[in-house]
Parts: C-alpha cells; sequence; structure tokens
C-alpha cells in the first residue's frame, strides 16, 4: 500500500512528521511512504528504507495563507504534490498536518466530489465512555442545507461500519434539546429525512451526550461540530492538567498515584486525541486524512495507520455506493 505524507505541514513539521513516518514503516511492513518536502530537509534520509521514497519539492503552503489562491500559486508545493499523486494512482492516500482550508481547496480542486456528493465533511473521531463517535462536520462547511446533513449521516454511517466494525451504528442530529420540535428549519427538516430513512437514526442528542457515547455517528454542520471538536479536546487537556496538578501536590498523593497508576494511564490514553489519528475528507473522491495541526510523531503514526485502515476497508467505494441510492434507498 503507498501513502503519500506532507513532510512540511504542520507546527512540528518536518521533524515530527519524519519520526512519526518512520515509525510507521518499522511498524506496518506492507505500506510504502512518499514523504514530499524540501531538499535539504529530507535528503539525510535517502537509504533509510527501500520502502521510503523522497519526493523533493520548493514550496510550502502556511497556516495563514489564503487556501484557494496557495493552491493556485503554490504549484510546487508539498501539498499539491501529494495531491497530484494521488489524483494520478501513485498513491492510495494523502497525509497532511498542514493548512485545513487548502488542503480542502486543494482536495475539490485536483481531486473532485464523489458524484452525488453536495459538500465534503471532515470527519475527526472523539473518545468517549463508550467507545469511539465519529462527528461530522467538524469545520469544512459553517453553513448547511438539510440535504447537507443527510449525506453527512450517510457517509458517517459508512465510516463507522467499516472502521468500528458496527453493523447498524447509531446515528444523532446534534441539536440544542433531545424533543422533535427543537432547533431551526434546517435541523428539523434533517431530523424528519432522517427518521424517515431506514439509517439507524436515535434522534437529537445535546452536547453533554456526546461523551458518554450515545451513537457512533454525530451529524451537525461544520461551525458547530468545530466548536465541539475543540471544546472537547480543550477539556480532555484541562483534566490531564488537573490530575497532575492534584497528584503531585505532596507526599501523599504522590504515593496514591502511584498505587493507581495504571488506571490513570488508561484514562488519559483514551483521552488523548493522538491515539485517534486525523479526520478524513469524506466526499472527496479519494482518500485524504487531515491530521492534527500540533500533531508529533505519535498523532502522524496513528493518522497513517488511520489512512492504512481506510484504503484496507475501502471506504470510500462503501460510500459512492451508498450515495448513488438516491432519497431514503439507503442498503442498511
Amino acid at each position: 500500500m503507498k501513502l503519500a505524507i506532507d513532510a512540511m505541514g504542520g507546527d512540528y513539521a518536518p521533524e515530527e512528521i519524519i519520526k512519526g513516518s518512520l515509525k510507521a514503516l518499522d511498524h506496518f511492513k506492507d505500506i510504502e511512504i512518499f514523504l514530499i518536502g524540501k531538499e535539504e530537509t529530507l535528503k539525510g534520509l535517502e537509504g533509510k528504507s527501500e520502502r521510503l521514497k523522497l519526493i523533493y519539492t520548493s514550496e510550502v503552503i502556511e497556516n495563514n495563507e489564503a487556501p484557494v489562491a496557495a493552491i493556485k500559486k503554490k504549484k510546487n508545493s508539498s501539498m499539491v504534490v501529494g495531491l497530484e499523486l494521488l489524483k494520478k494512482g501513485e498513491v492510495e492516500a494523502f497525509l497532511s498536518a498542514g493548512n485545513t482550508g487548502a488542503l480542502m481547496a486543494g482536495s475539490l480542486l485536483i481531486l473532485g466530489r464523489i458524484k452525488g456528493i453536495k459538500r465534503p465533511a471532515l470527519a475527526p473521531i472523539l473518545p468517549t465512555l463508550n467507545g469511539a463517535t465519529v462527528l461530522l462536520d467538524a469545520g469544512s462547511n459553517t453553513d448547511c442545507d438539510e440535504e447537507n446533513l443527510f449525506q453527512f449521516a450517510v457517509m458517517g454511517h459508512v465510516y463507522a461500519q467499516k472502521m468500528f466494525g458496527i453493523e447498524k451504528p447509531r446515528i444523532g442530529l446534534f441539536n440544542v434539546g433531545t424533543e422533535e420540535e427543537k432547533g431551526n428549519e434546517v435541523v428539523k427538516k434533517a431530523f424528519e429525512r432522517l427518521k424517515n430513512s431506514r439509517l439507524n437514526f436515535i434522534g437529537n442528542v445535546e452536547g453533554r451526550d456526546i461523551p458518554y457515547g450515545v451513537c457512533e455517528v454525530v451529524v451537525c454542520d461544520g461551525f458547530v461540530g468545530n466548536a465541539i471538536l475543540k471544546s472537547m479536546e480543550g477539556i480532555a487537556s484541562v483534566i490531564s492538567q488537573l490530575l497532575k496538578e492534584e497528584l503531585s501536590r505532596n507526599i501523599f498523593t504522590k504515593m496514591g498515584a502511584l498505587l493507581i497508576m495504571g488506571g490513570l494511564k488508561r484514562i488519559t490514553q483514551k483521552m488523548d486525541y493522538t491515539e485517534y489519528g486525523g479526520a478524513p475528507l469524506l466526499g472527496i473522491s479519494k482518500p485524504v486524512i487531515k491530521a492534527h495541526g500540533n500533531s508529533k510523531a505519535k498523532a502522524i503514526f496513528n493518522a497513517i495507520k488511520q489512512a492504512k485502515n481506510l484504503v484496507g476497508n475501502d471506504v470510500l467505494r462503501h460510500i459512492k455506493e451508498e450515495i448513488e441510492l438516491t432519497g431514503d434507498e439507503i442498503s442498511v
């Protein structure tokens, strides 16, 4: 399996991207990585592995650049070159921790959408008390209509099926209350559409429901989704920091911490976003993964693992098949 990785994107690029890529090569013997970046950055990796291919570029798309303009102007950037490799079929997936807007814009301009999909969605995985939940959209579309939300639900349904191994994943529509009559007109119309489909729709869910894992798929527009994602990341970070502060307060708390160290590690691991890889751009015609901007080696390794599973489970083909079915005719 051939995977292309943007070595220049992200807060800790290129060092942590390289470390994560090399770790993945060591762990997964069936992958080949095309690492894309500036020659002065990557040249020292020549001969490191026969499964590591180095692609040299001269430009980098920075986080503060206008997405569409950057994609059109910087044709020899690591991001554009990676997407072009994917378009040509030279690799099977592309991963970047760089500019999110540019990655989405580039994916749309270079790869295009799955036929029938109106808008692609960014779909990160959230840790919960009851396994994992996929959230979509998490920031690509701030304004959505009911058709967009319904298509997000279909894509989330397929993703959860194939990646979580759940035959009928539960789908929740994010709202300000669980009652059917709550929400704006778009959400109300989406509720009716989902209720009358054969998807396993459980109704409206609130923000407090998500961490309990009441459903495997949460559907919302990108403005709301991004707020949910960033809030949960912030809360997890605060809880981790509070635990460290309280358990190191004095000799007694330190002794107590030793007794529960195993449990604490499991808790912090479950809340750690780096364990869950990146977020696929569902609805794009080929597999593209957006890793977190501040990803270090561990997060990059897990994002590569996620890309491998996305390709291995043929998720996009299954999404295409579902979208080809019109209206409520979803083969669940």
